[in-house]
């Protein structure tokens, strides 16, 4: 009878022991499993304002300064136009993306991005075309931009030219002119010849070659994209005929939606903070940011309106 109850009190040991090895185990997988969480590698990507190649040399030292105040690798990667980052957003291959606002509503609605700063940027004066001193916006026009001697001087005189556009995707440099300018009674689609390129270097570039009667941009281009043009002023060689009377909503900076909470507000740290030091300052130079603030999505609504009407 003793020799039963020391086997069974023996048993009893070893079976506490098990348990309590199964649970140590368990704790330190899942401690391994949090750890891994906090240190997995976050991929970035952003549309270029130009396919030169020079921005791909600039995403290097952003990478390396985003791992540095993340405390983890980061990799930065460019969009090949405005669809490819929503499909990157929408497949779970990108966490953050440095979104123009139509491709932002595009993966907003497929519940693929959640917007967390909004963009600012210098404001133009919209006579000159040149920037205001130390003064930031949160939105920006669309411009049409033909030639300083071209015979188009109002908006209805785009009937029946050679128009270059930026994809169906981008909100200036083809969704807000098209949609005004069905709003003035032209329909660019069908009364127009409308021609997609890759950049606005390229749409300034057919104008001045007269390729092209009109080019739809973004507020501000001649100024950003002045020194591409070495033997032309823009200032003295292009002229503003149009612009678009909708404001469009800034870059979003957005994350996947389902990030921890945690590292969501780490990474809106990191992006308030960057005017703060020079390597921040310079990592948004890469898409003529300032700053950044807190998002107010509702701000984006109103490019699903123009995207519905430039469709229609």
């Amino acid at each position: 009878m003793y020799f039963k109850s020391v086997i069974k009190g023996l048993v009893g040991l070893l079976l506490i022991g098990v348990l309590a090895g199964c649970s140590t185990g368990n704790s330190k997988s899942s401690d391994s499993d949090t750890q891994s969480s906090e240190n997995q590698k976050l991929v970035v990507q952003f549309v270029p304002t130009n396919n030169d190649g020079s921005m791909e040399a600039k995403a290097k030292p952003f990478a390396e300064y985003l791992s540095k105040k993340l405390n983890r690798e980061v990799e930065v990667t460019l969009a090949t136009d405005y669809s490819t980052i929503v499909e990157a957003m929408a497949s779970g291959q990108v966490d953050i993306g440095i979104m123009p606002p139509a491709a932002y509503i595009q993966a907003k609605d497929m519940d693929a991005a959640e917007a967390i700063l909004t963009s600012q940027i210098g404001d133009y004066d919209q006579t000159t075309g040149l920037p205001i001193s130390d003064q930031l916006t949160n939105t920006f026009k669309g411009e049409i931009l033909v030639k300083a001697d071209s015979d188009i001087t109002k908006l209805t005189d785009l009937k029946g030219k050679k128009i270059a556009t930026l994809s169906p995707s981008s909100a200036s440099g083809y969704i807000y002119p098209v949609a005004e300018l069905k709003d003035a009674g032209v329909d660019p689609t069908t009364e127009s010849t409308l021609t997609t390129v890759n950049d606005i270097p390229s749409e300034i570039t057919a104008v001045l070659n007269g390729q092209m009667d009109a080019a739809f941009v973004f507020e501000g281009a001649r100024n950003v994209f002045a020194s591409s043009f070495t033997n032309n002023d823009l200032f003295t060689d292009l002229k503003v005929l149009y612009l678009t009377e909708g404001d469009i909503p800034n870059d979003a900076i957005a994350v996947q939606p389902k990030m921890s909470d945690k590292l969501k507000k780490q990474i809106k740290e990191v992006f308030l903070n960057m005017k703060n030091d020079d390597e921040g300052a310079e990592a948004m130079s890469l898409w003529n940011h300032k700053g950044y603030q807190e998002a107010a999505d509702s701000a984006y609504d109103t490019v699903r309106e123009y995207t519905e009407k430039a469709a229609e």
